[in-house]
């Protein structure tokens, strides 16, 4: 993409319909000349970024090529649940649900949690909720996790996370991931089908996915496309108002909880705009004027992008080889 000097809220505009018919042809090449298969599968969360890429799909190949996955679990909220549904009704496509609490109880799955949880509240137990977040970044210190949780009685307590507790309860929410990959696969495998990823281009570029869970896939549509890109161009599609006005969250942990929260320094939309910025060598000084914050918060934002991009690296590798082999 070519240097832009003029840095304006204007800069993420684009033309959906172009956009539109543009992924469709691809989608369409791709999945005949380099992937040899006849439909895709999406599971989809009730998200924004999935509810697009299912439309998309359809658009590409029509709604009897195209099978839809709701694959919630007990911590799943029911509103995302329910746009999900909405969604493939509204599409028209083939589709199933499948919980898979069942299948993440077998494997450890709130148990590791619930115990690293209790490494830091011993009191947590039946009927707490609890997500994590993330604090330090934007004062210009280290990003460290906090754990909260919340008592049946509505009491909430939060407590830093040591990194033994932290990294075992990310260990054990990405099961939800690699699981719900499993079975995508299992119906592409099924159909002779090719599998969709949803992450848009910020959650792409700073590593917001899980290594051979959502982050596999055959083909990923909106990686180039910035999520405010990816709201305008559900409206475009004329998607569900429940679907377009919703709320970016993690889905994962069993209180609610904002992508910013978690791992984002900014709201999605100024995200978007510092990661533009970012991207065509903005100054941070012009950067937090068109965003209506400090330039010391800007500069932090930029050094968390850049920090996250180094994390992340290991996220987009393939598997490394000894030594090249050549196939053919």
């Amino acid at each position: 993409m070519p240097i832009n000097t003029k840095f304006t809220q204007d800069v993420l505009k684009i033309d959906e319909q172009d956009e539109i018919e543009k992924i469709a042809e691809r989608l369409r090449l791709i999945l005949r000349n380099d992937l040899h298969k006849r439909g895709f599968v999406v599971a989809i969360s009730g998200g924004i970024d999935s509810s697009v890429c299912a439309a998309l799909a359809v658009k590409a190949l029509g709604k009897k090529k195209v099978f839809g996955l709701l694959l919630p679990e007990t911590d799943s909220s029911e509103n995302t649940q329910k746009r999900g549904a909405t969604l493939i009704k509204y599409l028209g496509i083939d589709s199933l649900e499948q919980n898979i609490t069942s299948t993440l109880e077998a494997i450890g799955c709130y148990t590791w949690r619930d115990e690293a949880i209790r490494a830091t509240f011993p009191e947590y137990g039946e009927g707490w909720t609890n997500k994590i977040v993330i604090s330090g970044g934007l004062e210009g210190k280290y990003n460290h996790f906090l754990l909260v949780v919340q008592a049946p009685d509505g009491e909430i307590k939060r407590k830093r996370l040591g990194l033994k507790e932290y990294l075992t309860i990310v260990a054990a929410t990405n099961y939800k991931q690699r699981i719900r990959k499993t079975i995508e696969y299992f119906h592409a495998d099924r159909l002779n089908y090719a599998v969709i990823g949803t992450p848009n281009r910020l959650e792409y570029d700073q590593g917001f996915f899980v290594k051979n869970g959502d982050g596999s896939a055959d083909v990923k549509p909106i990686a180039h496309l910035y999520k405010s890109q990816v709201y305008d161009m559900a409206r475009h599609l004329d998607l569900p108002e429940m679907i377009c006005n919703a709320v970016p969250t993690t889905d994962t942990y069993s209180m609610p909880q904002g992508q910013d929260e978690f791992y984002f320094a900014l709201p999605y939309q100024q995200m978007d705009m510092a990661l533009w910025a970012k991207n065509h060598d903005v100054p941070a000084s012009e950067m937090a004027a068109v965003l209506g914050i400090a330039e010391e918060r800007a500069e932090y934002v930029y050094a968390d992008i850049e920090s996250k991009r180094r994390i992340s690296e290991y996220l987009h590798k393939s598997p490394s080889l000894i030594e090249p082999v050549v196939i053919g």
